[in-house]
């Protein structure tokens, strides 16, 4: 959801998803003056229930003034009203689905202690999330979407379990509870739909590559015992120990078969749902079955419920699951079923594009192409993960000089002489994953990761394209955008266009993922460099912060109009 409001000296623009708010806002024509002076920005919320306000409390930031309120511990949150946001954005990740807020923007003046809120000026926007999932009578497709927490190695995760490292075992424990955010719940939650009272009338088709998170091997279990037709396709290379290990744990080794052995890997991550022999929904997105997919790095999982759809990944498992099942057959079905576009071509308006992999020839990469031709087409705001390799191809767009905002958030550094090219054209911002040790930043504690991946941060595959706009093209699923993801693995990935809300969501958790990670990645950048500056943690104690944001067509300058839907 998202909504504008225009005051007389602010206009303010929430977005809503899930569990997070982004709020944006800026001086209409005619009041710069207003940035005279301008210390930063208090940002006071309330919650509604029936439309009366049940709580009321300015939101709460670490980054603090150097001499004010000293002595208060390391990452404690202060409220903005006495140390403001000095930025014209701010995310509030504590918000709950389907709730109702009221947001009020105040700029702050004067000194740090001698601040004045001036809220004659300030603007008030009311925002409702969410809601987890959507009635199926309310639109003939519908979209669920479930983001984990995705960053263990952050100031609220030290602030509230220390060190501790998370037991793996304990899914209903407050660690994994936090970690998991409600994808680990969605995910046996989408399985026990047949392990209902009528579950003789569903069918479960799994296609997994890792599948050794026992949790979920018992939610299979209890679906198959309760009635329903459950058949798992597994990978039994990279990880064929560790899957057929909690296989026979969980007790159904009769429900699983090994996918045949064939070049790439089988990297599937989906289950389809089939009600009295009719697909009606399918769990997809980036979540591997283990402990590390589900509650460790940043992962997505997007249930689509629309029987076209689902009907495709149903044709597709059993394409896969075929025992005498070639590449070659399978690539020419795979493209029969939905070709490539052809390069610069729009995606449908009208349905969600469904590019199953393996399809492209290695040398010509049609489809890496067509993703670069996406990416490129971005007019305001692009946003991709990437959590492994970047691909020469997409590394040529993120170079490319222009007035597109682009955002790419990555699990690890990049080459150095390609940051630097990246960095050059001016336009787009990266991140790696990193965390903040102990003296890194002053006020700030040292953080812990959870200790269960080989991916440490990031290992979502998603693409935004004008999320903010009002024809968004979302990419998702389980491809890293490489050429092997294309030419030799099982991959499944879908293009969604036009819709808002899914635009929203992922948008949403996406700036909260980037923001997150840049000032750790930018922190490491210059420790490697002997340049780190631990005060850089605290507020400016003027206004000197501003110019910065209305420095024409630079970075902050084009974040700030394009969040405002300029």
């Amino acid at each position: 959801m998202r909504n504008l409001k225009e005051g007389s000296v602010l206009a303010v623009r929430a977005i809503g998803g899930l569990h997070v708010v982004t709020l944006s806002w800026d001086f209409v024509a005619g009041q710069s003056a207003k940035r005279q002076g301008l210390i930063g920005f208090a940002i006071e919320r309330a919650e509604l229930r029936n439309g009366a306000i049940i709580e009321r409390y300015f939101l709460r930031g670490i980054k603090r003034f150097k001499f004010k309120d000293e002595g208060v511990a390391p990452g404690t949150p202060l409220p903005t009203s006495e140390h403001p946001v000095q930025s014209f954005q701010w995310g509030d990740y504590t918000v709950k689905p389907a709730t109702s807020y009221r947001y009020k923007v105040v700029p702050v003046y004067g000194k740090p202690k001698l601040l004045e809120l001036d809220t004659k000026s300030a603007t008030t926007v009311q925002i409702t999330t969410e809601a987890e999932q959507v009635k199926l009578a309310s639109r003939k497709t519908t979209h669920d979407i479930y983001f984990n927490r995705g960053a263990a190695g952050s100031q609220a995760y030290a602030r509230k379990f220390g060190k501790t490292k998370p037991d793996e075992s304990k899914p209903d424990s407050e660690q994994m509870r936090w970690l998991s955010r409600g994808l680990f719940e969605a995910l046996t939650n989408f399985i026990g739909l047949a392990a209902k009272a009528d579950a003789a009338d569903y069918k479960l088709r799994a296609m997994l590559y890792e599948f050794r998170y026992l949790p979920v091997g018992q939610a299979f279990a209890a679906a198959s015992s309760a009635g329903a037709d459950v058949a798992i396709r597994y990978e039994a290379q990279s990880y064929k120990d560790e899957n057929e290990a909690m296989i026979a744990k969980a007790g159904i080794k009769t429900l699983c078969t090994p996918q045949k052995s064939r070049a790439g890997i089988r990297h599937n991550k989906f289950i389809v749902l089939i009600h009295k022999n009719k697909p009606v929904a399918v769990w997809t997105g980036s979540t591997n079955i283990s402990a590390g997919g589900i509650f460790g790095h940043s992962n997505v999982g997007h249930v689509i419920r629309d029987n076209v759809l689902a009907q495709r990944y149903l044709d597709y498992w059993e394409r896969l699951a075929a025992p005498d099942v070639t590449r070659a057959p399978l690539v020419a079905e795979n493209l029969r079923i939905e070709p490539t576009p052809v390069p610069q071509a729009e995606p449908p308006a009208d349905r969600m594009l469904t590019l199953f992999s393996p399809r492209d020839d290695k040398e010509t990469q049609e489809t890496l192409h067509w993703y670069a031709d996406l990416m490129g087409s971005a007019q305001q705001i692009l946003c991709m993960t990437f959590a492994f390799n970047l691909d020469p191809v997409f590394g040529k767009v993120l170079e490319q000089p222009g007035k597109t905002l682009r955002y790419a958030v990555f699990d690890k550094n990049i080459e150095e002489e390609q940051e630097t090219r990246i960095d050059q054209a001016r336009n787009t911002v990266i991140a790696a994953g990193a965390k903040l040790e102990d003296g890194d930043m002053a006020n700030f504690i040292g953080e812990k990761l959870s200790g269960f991946n080989k991916n440490l941060y990031i290992h979502d595959k998603f693409m935004l394209v004008d999320p903010l706009g009002k024809d968004p093209k979302v990419v998702t699923g389980t491809a890293n955008f490489s050429g092997a993801s294309q030419f030799a693995n099982d991959e499944n990935m879908v293009v969604i266009r036009g819709n808002t809300r899914v635009a929203d969501i992922y948008f949403g958790e996406f700036m909260r993922i980037f923001d997150h990670l840049y000032a750790r990645y930018i922190v490491e950048k210059m420790k490697k460099a002997g340049t780190n500056d631990p005060d850089a943690g605290f507020l400016k104690e003027d206004s000197d912060w501003v110019a910065l944001h209305f420095k024409k067509d630079s970075r902050k300058d084009l974040r700030r109009r394009y969040f405002m839907g300029k």
